[in-house]
């Protein structure tokens, strides 16, 4: 809450009340109970929703009936979208002073089309990527706290002066996210988004498509890969709509990927095929130890797996024991897994969490309150 009392009393826009939006609309009521919340979504269903939660403060049916009093709008939809959103707002008569941005996690395509839109007409348009989303979907998801330790992006058209006084004004009115905001140009962005979450997302389709062939052929295929295969490519699970339109809307940047990436498996593949055992050590070493370097604190451009696996025995009412204590000392869980139960042995118990805090209290509170329990997270 805004510790010095400071109002603010805006008229926010959010169009798209789905996870992000609904948690920008949260995060900035927190911050600042006066400003005026108003949400838009072509699902009628989701805007009753959001003020039944609360989310949002009054919800709009028609866009030019209320844009020309809106002092921020934040385009909350798929990156295709936010272009025909973007020009839907330019017919209609905005505040001279509105500052527009967007959340997509592309955005060269989606500024250049905002500068030539709206250049002309004055209006602020900076574009936006908060880093950060979760597991779940929808306006029943969203969070005040989603933003928290996560990066978000501003990526404006140049350096006019009106741009960055619009960024020192989105920072204001999002401080309650406690996200850490970065300014880089729009293809410094799409290079980034790139390389740590676009390309993952593909690399993750093709192993499961690369399973999925080989299954037809062996039985045996999904019962192995229902352990460690299914955790490293829990992103395959993604929205396949929405990954179509990030991949054509960085369409350049990722057929450069795609040129290095088939470059690094031929560089590995002769590795392998010449037998060059220390080459093949020094390439695994080097992967661990930039990996093992990057920070653990912060939130990157994919969504945190936040898991505890615990070395139960196999006895009844183990799984509910731990339940149980996790539940009097209020600790959410998002998800529990038995991933291997064998008579007499420890079996192991995935148990997922919101985030690290949650984790961090579990760990603790099965180690005060049981005589077992190995940790890995």
């Amino acid at each position: 809450m805004n510790r010095g009392g400071e109002k603010m009393n805006a008229n926010v826009l959010v169009i798209g009340l789905g996870l992000i939006g609904g948690s920008i609309a949260l995060s900035i009521k927190k911050e600042y109970p006066d400003t005026k919340i108003y949400g838009y979504d072509l699902n009628a269903e989701s805007m009753q929703l959001a003020r039944t939660l609360k989310v949002i403060d009054e919800s709009v049916s028609r866009l030019e009936d209320i844009v020309h009093k809106c002092d921020f709008i934040f385009i909350s939809v798929p990156v295709k979208q936010t272009e025909q959103i973007i020009l839907e707002l330019s017919s209609y008569d905005l505040k001279n002073d509105v500052i527009v941005t967007d959340v997509g996690s592309t955005k060269l395509q989606i500024v250049e089309k905002a500068e030539q839109v709206f250049g002309a007409a004055g209006v602020t348009f900076i574009g936006g990527h908060p880093m950060a989303g979760s597991h779940k979907s929808g306006v029943v998801a969203a969070k005040d706290y989603l933003f928290e330790n996560a990066f978000y992006i501003f990526t404006p058209y140049d350096k006019h002066t009106s741009k960055e006084e619009g960024i020192k004004k989105l920072k204001k009115l999002l401080i309650g996210t406690k996200a850490n905001f970065v300014i880089m140009s729009p293809e410094e962005h799409d290079h980034i988004a790139g390389v740590i979450s676009h390309f993952p997302h593909i690399i993750a389709a093709s192993l499961v498509h690369q399973a999925d062939k080989f299954e037809k052929g062996n039985d045996l295929v999904k019962p192995l890969a229902a352990g460690g295969f299914r955790d490293i490519t829990r992103i395959a699970s993604s929205n396949p709509a929405m990954w179509r339109d990030i991949l054509l809307q960085n369409r350049n940047v990722l057929l450069e990927l795609f040129k290095k990436w088939i470059e690094e498996m031929e560089q590995i593949r002769s590795f392998v095929e010449n037998g060059n055992g220390d080459a093949i050590f020094d390439y695994f070493k080097d992967a661990k130890i930039f990996r093992d370097g990057l920070p653990t604190k912060t939130k990157g451009a994919i969504p945190s797996f936040y898991d505890l696996f615990v070395d139960v025995p196999d006895y009844p009412g183990v799984i509910s024991e731990i339940t149980g204590l996790l539940a009097v000392e209020r600790i959410s869980i998002t998800n529990i897994r038995i991933i291997e139960t064998r008579e007499e042995i420890y079996g192991v118990l995935r148990i997922s969490f919101q985030n690290e805090e949650d984790r961090e209290k579990a760990i603790k509170c099965i180690e005060i309150n049981t005589e077992y329990g190995t940790f890995k997270a």
